[in-house]
């Protein structure tokens, strides 16, 4: 079968030929019909030796959706064969409280495995097949488009787990913001429109993700400049906002977090690009101020996922390519080019 490997650190991925695996005790083969390109899979192909505790090669590709192709012994319980299902990507030790209750995101040896799911550090779904650990891993999408379900098991959990996260703050009345829309910040829009009562804002630097984030609903868009605190702030009247989630984490956007919040606001931290936050008391942040650091999300959380996207409330923005022409995807990624999510197409 066809699959797209990070041979070595430093390199750019093959699009190679590997034997098709067959499932072992408790494990799960599924045909794979999508898969999502996340910046995550950048950061693995940019990382240096010894960056990762990942072993080469391996296959990339954390958001998988398919059908299931074939149970391994002991096996049953879980979808069956023909199934449509996506993949919880975020693979944990198996054994700790937090994995037995599907906390995978959370696992208490995260830090002791050489792996952290499907694709980083495990042979990933940008291939034709994709072995899973265990069925508990699966959610059934039923009739859910493949190339919408594959990035909402990281793009839109993600965001719905962030989400999760500061909803106690956002009854009727409030505000949230969402920094940076691309194939998260624009779901994330349409998980606070769908799940919350709040006013929703969004901030880009980029037209066209401002015109994205109109598209998923947001009550206003505003570009980030010198200005957007002012313009934030005189959204609400003056008091600031509810809560802030930031998708880029870069050090203009945390700054701007931290000028619009309202004292006992919620920050949530998604992105990773590199910022850095003082917290000092007293300090930079206002007062009562609750700062969270979501990462990934629960399998719970995927099943409430994909039932809004089966109830209409939540669309990928998605651009389609086929799996041979994920190296230029994974370039445009790289220069910013993508709108909302690239999927990857077996079918291609």
């Amino acid at each position: 079968m066809k699959a797209l490997r990070l041979k070595d650190w430093g390199r750019e991925p093959e699009l190679t030929e590997v034997d098709r695996p067959a499932p072992g005790a408790g494990e799960v083969l599924v045909r794979v019909e999508a898969a999502g390109l996340c910046h995550s899979d950048i950061h693995v192909l940019d990382a240096t030796p010894g960056t990762l505790p990942y072993r080469v090669p391996f296959t990339l590709g954390h958001e998988i959706a398919g059908h299931v192709a074939a149970l391994g012994p002991g096996a049953d319980g879980g979808p069956a064969p023909g199934e449509r299902v996506v993949v919880h990507g975020p693979w944990g030790c198996g054994t700790c409280t937090r994995c037995a209750a599907g906390q995978d995101n959370y696992c208490d040896r995260r830090g002791s495995l050489d792996w952290h799911g499907a694709g980083l550090g495990r042979d990933g779904g940008m291939a034709e097949y994709v072995l899973v650990p265990t069925a508990r891993h699966l959610v059934p999408i039923g009739d859910l488009p493949a190339d919408q379900a594959a990035p909402l098991s990281d793009a839109g959990l993600t965001s719905y787990h962030a989400v999760a996260g500061v909803r106690n703050a956002l009854g009727a009345g409030t505000t949230a913001v969402v920094i940076g829309v691309g194939g998260l910040g624009h779901l994330a829009v349409q998980i606070l429109r769908a799940t919350t009562p709040s006013r929703v804002l969004a901030v880009d630097i980029r037209p066209e993700a401002l015109a994205l984030a109109d598209r998923s609903g947001a009550h206003l868009s505003i570009p980030m400049d010198s200005d957007t605190a002012a313009a934030l702030r005189k959204a609400t009247g003056g008091v600031g906002v509810d809560a802030v989630l930031d998708f880029a984490g870069a050090q203009p956007t945390l700054e701007l977090a931290t000028q619009v919040l309202r004292p006992g606001g919620e920050l949530a931290i998604v992105g990773s690009g590199g910022g850095q936050l003082t917290v000092r008391k007293p300090g930079f942040l206002p007062p009562g101020v609750r700062l969270s650091l979501p990462f990934w999300g629960t399998r719970q959380e995927l099943v409430e996922v994909i039932a809004l996207a089966r109830a209409g409330a939540l669309h990928v923005e998605t651009e389609q390519l086929p799996l041979r022409s994920a190296p230029e995807a994974m370039d445009r990624l790289r220069r910013g080019l993508i709108r909302g999510r690239a999927v990857l197409v077996m079918s291609g």
